[in-house]
């Protein structure tokens, strides 16, 4: 007991100070197709540098691209996770944050966890509702807010199939009838499956695509743990992708070994399925680089028992070699600890010509990582249906020079006039990226 009690005191006061190690080597070290993958750091502690949500100061925005302008889309929003662009021009944004989840703050990790996250700005109920932004002169500013759908479970992901508007809640997904225009739908949801939730429910942003034709849904669904701690019993049909055939909810695991998949993208000129993954956490600033990568039908991509193909994590047990042998590299790494969300394809939009081409990418930003990544927006250029080139960045200035949160991005997705949005969830916004005339 008096060690767990010390523990505890040493660890609330990592929350508030920072500890651990730091990273040997740069960011890039970490990122593209070939990314080094030093020894792993375990510490007794694991490292915890968190970025104080502070918001932004008026008349502060975050720095856009070269060529390009920045500004708010709409303001005053409740922690605005993910979005979806209407083909009429409307915009629909998650506002939600993680449901309750009693069993995730036991013990001394979960309460100090519960530190972390409330500090990162993550600490707030959940507003549970998707709200639509209209703007209706044109002139890439939202004047019309309306709650297009209430009383939701953590949503996140959203899709438009025809006239059903698929919701993904974080332990269900949800389709309710949608009429070009609508601004309010009042009708119940329907459930076309359940997903995995519970008290624990570790990471639970559920995100989903449809397919090309409509028949297919493809659902992300988190790990139940960081690796798999607490038994595989509870990671049934977890870190995944699956597949939802929409006529009958009926499901299959098209992907697996994903610790944490969140954004989700069909590449156009090959037409294959991307996403970006969150990796493991506590074996050091240096690892596990964050990836974007191509899902492959019936691929497995290691977790919890290696990383980057057949990098084995002792701290699993009992080791399965057999998976390990199995499992696929993913294509492009992010960086460690970079927290990458959202993603969006390129294709379509009016930004400058050097982004016509590639993925556009909202990296939420570390606490297990020294010095602090991600926390911006960045590019991956394409070719040929491949990652082929460094990293741009396309929009900074989340973290002030005193590592200040003033913002967290995480959704992306391109208006019907092809500039980007970004969901801001610390700072309350949604900004629109635009080229600069």
């Amino acid at each position: 007991m008096a060690r767990a009690l010390l523990l505890g005191v040493m660890a609330a006061a990592a929350v508030l100070g920072g500890c651990g190690e730091s990273a040997t080597l740069p960011l890039s070290a970490g990122t593209g197709p070939r990314p080094m993958l030093p020894a792993p750091r375990p510490t007794l502690l694991p490292t915890v540098n968190i970025a104080p949500a502070t918001g932004w100061p008026a008349g502060l925005l975050p720095q856009a691209a070269a060529g390009t302008t920045v500004a708010a889309f709409a303001r005053g929003l409740d922690h605005p996770r993910w979005l979806l662009v209407l083909p009429n021009g409307d915009v629909l944004v998650a506002e939600t944050n993680a449901p309750e989840r009693p069993e995730e703050g036991q013990g001394i990790k979960g309460w100090v966890m519960g530190l972390v996250m409330g500090r990162a700005g993550a600490g707030v109920p959940s507003a549970d509702r998707i709200s639509l932004l209209r703007d209706t002169d044109g002139d890439g500013v939202a004047d019309l807010h309306t709650v297009l759908i209430s009383n939701l479970h953590s949503p996140f992901g959203m899709a438009l199939i025809g006239s059903e508007l698929y919701v993904a809640n974080s332990d269900a997904v949800l389709k309710f009838p949608y009429h070009p225009g609508d601004t309010r739908i009042a009708s119940p949801g329907v459930q076309v499956l359940a997903l995995p939730g519970g008290p624990i429910n570790h990471h639970w942003t559920k995100n989903l695509v449809a397919s090309a034709d409509g028949r297919s849904l493809y659902v992300t669904v988190g790990s139940n743990s960081n690796v798999a701690e607490r038994g595989m019993a509870v990671e049934a049909e977890r870190a995944a992708i699956w597949q939802v055939d929409t006529d009958s909810g009926h499901h299959r695991l098209y992907a697996t070994g994903l610790r944490n998949p969140n954004g989700l993208a069909w590449e156009p000129q090959t037409r294959a399925l991307w996403t970006v993954v969150n990796e493991r956490d506590e074996i050091g600033s240096d690892l596990v680089p964050d990836y974007l990568t191509s899902v492959r039908d019936g691929a497995f991509y290691g977790w919890p028992y290696s990383y980057y193909g057949g990098n084995v994590d002792a701290r699993v047990q009992p080791p399965r070699p057999d998976l390990v042998a199995s499992a696929i590299a993913p294509d492009y790494a992010l960086g460690p600890h970079t927290a990458s969300l959202g993603l969006a394809s390129s294709v379509g939009t009016t930004l400058p010509a050097r982004f016509a081409q590639g993925m556009f990418i909202g990296q939420h930003g570390s606490w297990n990582r020294s010095p602090h990544s991600g926390y911006k927006v960045i590019y991956v250029p394409f070719a040929a249906g491949q990652p082929a080139g460094p990293p741009d960045d396309v929009l900074t200035g989340f973290l002030s020079d005193k590592g200040e949160a003033r913002g967290r991005p995480v959704g992306v997705a391109l208006d019907r006039r092809g500039a980007l949005l970004v969901a801001d969830d610390v700072g309350n916004v949604v900004w629109r990226v635009s080229a600069a005339h």
